[in-house]
């Protein structure tokens, strides 16, 4: 994909960034978790979107994620994925990666997006969240999104040309 860096699964493991949370998940262990957690509920193709945005954000090579060299970095980037947070709004939050248990599917997904699959139709979607409405926003997180796919409950969005500037 235009705009994309190349990497092998042995440049996800982390250059020097693995202590960023603390734990010693693999790559693999850490994306299963994070899928389950977001997009458990939505089935195996939920899971997928979920993995195609996370390594799409790994892959990008240009704004605010083409500084991140890691799947670790991007799924613990502040702020990211309510998942990856043991406290919302001063609140513990029980639907956290560390309190997920990974079955054969998330696993199954975590090692199709991490040998370089993505799925048909979310191209470069670099956001997604639930509306909980049926309405999908044109723009998210700003305009620096434009809409691209609705799978189930999540809206799922590609970088604008203004993205380049973050």
């Amino acid at each position: 994909m235009p705009g994309s860096r190349r990497i092998s699964m042995h440049q996800t493991q982390g250059k020097g960034s693995d202590a960023v949370d603390g734990w010693g998940y693999s790559d693999r262990e850490l994306l299963a978790r994070l899928c389950q957690c977001e997009a458990g509920g939505e089935g195996e193709t939920g899971m997928q979107a979920v993995a195609t945005v996370v390594m799409n954000r790994v892959r990008v090579s240009y704004g605010e994620y083409g500084r991140l060299d890691t799947l670790r970095q991007v799924v613990f980037q502040p702020g990211q994925f309510v998942c990856a947070m043991e406290q919302v709004a001063g609140q513990y939050n029980a639907q956290n990666l560390y309190n997920m248990q990974p079955t054969w599917v998330e696993y199954r997904v975590a090692d199709w997006a991490l040998a370089g699959n993505r799925l048909t139709g979310l191209g470069t979607a670099l956001w997604f969240y639930n509306p909980f409405s049926p309405a999908c926003r044109d723009h998210f997180p700003s305009p620096v999104g434009a809409f691209c796919l609705r799978l189930g409950d999540h809206c799922f969005y590609d970088p604008t040309p203004a993205y380049a500037q973050t």
